[in-house]
């Protein structure tokens, strides 16, 4: 049609001001959008970068070597000064603050004093009988600051020292004081001199053990308080120990006053059982240095020994039960703490670590736990002969030719090593090294276990069973729904399945717990039965439909027959709950879990792997469906209908067209169903045991990174070990899912590029 007539279609002046101005303004808003599409990008990148520095900021001082210096205060160094009062030194400590300093000496003078300036602060005078001089020394612990003097009638004292803060005019004032747990009476041991001596106990029962290497004596004291006039009143037993067989070098007594530790000079070592008092037996005679022994301590808690020689090592030991149910003595790890000998060895007061001075002048701190050397610094000259550690660990007190030195310790985070954290550790009471996570307990003994691969074991274990459910049934699901189903019925499904999506995961995580954990107790062999009847309840519904008559058929709608499943689905769950009771009386006679037990010998926990699976896998489904469906949907109609045209069935150009197609975002939806099982904390929280266990039963719960950081987190001391382990374990979430996208990322692309051509 020729139009001629101008009034039809009116004059555009593509000059005019309302064009241009129209031109700008969309100008503008396309690079406005540009802009703001470019800058909502980087900010993503900025805060991702942000989450990772912040990270590695909170766990990078774990790692941080450990220093030592002179001691500072009021911005001067600390000189070293002469050691107060007089006599060889037998036991040096200090106070919490490092300020004030107890020295024992073989003349029975117990010695406080400035650690800053040297200056006597108060002596106290050990009550010794008349003619009577100290001849051996036993501390109980560090911790308990307890310690007993023996004397050369056969006598002890006991001894405790002690720290009263004040404020006078609003300025701290420490005042030290000696007390005596046992009274300032000496208590009777032996008839013969304390050469060595022995002492332990708490809590109103005492042990002391000593004498000479022929005549040696235990004697075991109970304190009852008197409730009517308040005085504590001493019940004692004394039991001769047997010969040893060794020549005595040191005594060790557990707290709990159950074993006895005897070392020699030869290297010998022997172990003696007071579990009952009147009748101690010698368990276990052993090698326990291959040279003279020189230093042998207890280790915090009371339960792992020290022992250093004169080759410069230092081993541990602790009791291990053997498969017969007897306690033997055995070496745990060895520290090499240089070529010369060790002189004296001072014992953390609130961890698992140690130092040590050799006779070179070396300062080594040791961790156990961690099997590390966290420092090694010379601070002394060929004759230091004895080292105290402040109860903070952040000071030491060395002693080297009649002057005292002290010095600052920054070791904030010992229990850190490769070893700890990824491998197995041995821990005290137990009989085979293992990878555990526990991080707190009641008491100030307690050896953290800081071990992350039952976390990251747990964490892969929910993902794993949760994405065997969740994958095959998003991804066939979305096939059928994106090729197969009709578009109307398309259009009702896919947004109820998205709807999933959006449901919260703690309101999972809450019946998971409370309602399906105890269902699938109750019905377990109806749940396993529901796997084997479905499918091929399924499958056989689907061939008898096939070959109804087509007048039947075509009573449904072309593509809405799918929905006549939801009938058969429903029965064939109902019908397999519904025989579970009697399955399980024939088959297991009436209970399965206790049949799994006690027959098979697995461990069943009640919100287990399975009870994860379900409700998990119910979580990820929404995500991988519509990722999937719509990658498959997007896979243009030309080349399924020209495959069609070519004679392929709907089948095939399923699988060779619209498949390798649809790949890249099929397995990009699979890895993000991947990342959020991984990352998913409420419902692993809430519907599994969370019990940090390495065990790939599926009837066994586990515990994940992220909910050990949504446990954990709140009570975590801000800066401790624990806290910043606990960021490590994020920053090892976070680093996984930037490794896991990455690599998906490059499949993807590669895929693309060989199936973009199609």
């Amino acid at each position: 049609m020729n139009i001629e007539n101008n009034s039809v279609i009116p004059d555009l002046d593509f000059d005019s001001p309302a064009a241009r101005r129209g031109r700008k303004f969309r100008a503008f808003k396309d690079k406005a959008a540009t802009v703001g599409i470019g800058l909502g990008g980087v900010s993503v990148i900025i805060a991702i970068l942000l989450i990772f520095f912040y990270l590695l900021y909170e766990v990078v001082p774990m790692f941080r070597a450990a220093e030592v210096q002179p001691w500072e205060h009021n911005e001067q160094i600390v000189e070293p000064y002469a050691v107060p009062g007089s006599g060889q030194t037998l036991y040096m400590a200090m106070e919490e603050q490092a300020e004030i300093g107890l020295r024992v000496s073989h003349l029975g003078e117990l010695i406080f004093f400035s650690t800053l300036t040297g200056d006597l602060m108060k002596t106290v005078q050990a009550p010794l009988p008349t003619g009577t001089k100290v001849t051996s020394f036993a501390l109980a612990s560090e911790n308990s600051r307890t310690f007993a003097l023996g004397l050369s009638n056969g006598q002890a004292l006991a001894f405790k020292h002690e720290y009263k803060s004040t404020y006078p005019g609003g300025k701290r004032v420490i005042l030290p004081s000696i007390t005596y747990p046992l009274g300032e009476a000496p208590i009777d041991v032996a008839p013969v001199s304390l050469d060595q001596l022995a002492f332990s106990g708490d809590e109103g029962n005492f042990a002391l053990i000593g004498g000479t290497q022929e005549n040696m004596q235990a004697v075991f004291i109970s304190q009852t308080e008197n409730l009517f006039t308040g005085e504590v009143e001493l019940e004692q037993s004394t039991t001769a120990l047997p010969d040893l067989g060794i020549k005595i070098k040191k005594m060790l007594m557990m707290p709990d006053l159950t074993w006895l530790f005897v070392a020699a000079e030869n290297g010998k070592m022997a172990v003696v059982n007071l579990r009952d008092h009147d009748e101690p037996v010698i368990s276990q005679v052993l090698d326990a240095s291959s040279s003279k022994i020189t230093t042998f301590d207890l280790l915090l808690g009371g339960n792992a020994i020290l022992v250093g020689n004169e080759k410069g090592n230092v081993s541990q030991w602790f009791l291990v039960r053997n498969d017969q149910g007897e306690w033997l003595m055995t070496k745990i790890r060895e520290f090499q703490t240089g070529t010369t000998q060790v002189k004296d060895l001072a014992i953390e007061h609130r961890r698992k670590g140690f130092a040590t001075i050799d006779t070179a002048g070396d300062l080594r701190i040791y961790n156990t736990t961690a099997n590390d050397n966290v420092l090694t610094h010379k601070v002394a000259q060929a004759n230091a002969s004895m080292i105290a550690m402040a109860p903070r660990a952040n000071a030491v007190l060395i002693e080297e030719a009649g002057k005292l030195s002290l010095l600052h310790i920054d070791n904030e985070h010992p229990e850190v090593s490769w070893s700890a954290l990824w491998g197995k550790v041995w821990y005290e009471g137990h009989e085979e090294p293992k990878y555990i996570w526990q991080s707190s307990a009641a008491n100030n003994d307690f050896e953290p276990k800081y071990s992350l691969m039952p976390l990251a074991f747990g964490t892969l274990k929910a993902a794993f069973y949760a994405m065997l459910l969740a994958t095959p049934l998003a991804i066939c699901g979305a096939i059928y729904t994106a090729y197969f189903m009709v578009p109307s019925l398309r259009r009702k499904v896919k947004p109820f399945i998205e709807l999933m999506e959006a449901l919260p995961t703690v309101i999972l995580g809450f019946l998971a717990g409370l309602w399906l954990a105890p269902f699938m107790e109750e019905n377990l062999p109806g749940i396993f039965v529901t796997l084997l009847m479905l499918p091929a309840a399924i499958l056989g519904f689907a061939f008898c439909w096939a070959q109804m008559p087509k007048q039947i058929r075509w009573l449904v709608p072309d593509g809405w027959d799918a929905l006549l499943l939801i009938p058969v689905i429903i029965l064939a769950t109902w019908f397999s709950i519904a025989i579970s009771p009697s399955l399980e009386l024939v088959l297991f006679d009436g209970n399965m879990r206790h049949w799994l037990t006690n027959d098979l010998g697995i461990a069943y926990d009640q919100r287990n792997a399975m009870v994860i699976g379900i409700a998990m896998g119910f979580a990820v489904i929404p995500t991988i469906f519509s990722i999937t469906e719509d990658a498959i949907f997007a896979v243009p109609k030309h080349l399924s209908y020209g495959s069609l045209a070519l004679g392929a069935t709907p089948w095939q150009t399923l699988t060779r067209v619209v498949m390798p197609t649809a790949s890249p975002g099929i397995f990009s939806a699979v890895m993000i169903g991947m990342g959020r099982a991984v990352g998913e904390t409420m419902i692993v929280l809430m519907a599994t045991g969370n019990t940090p266990i390495m065990d790939v039963n599926i009837f066994e719960g586990m515990r994940t990174l992220a909910a050990n950081i949504a446990v954990e987190m709140p009570e975590a001391e801000v800066g401790s070990t624990h806290y910043r382990i606990l960021f490590l374990a994020a920053f090892v979430l976070f680093m996984f899912t930037f490794v896991v996208n990455t690599l998906a990322e490059v499949i993807r692309q590669r895929l693309r590029n060989k199936y973009g051509s199609l």
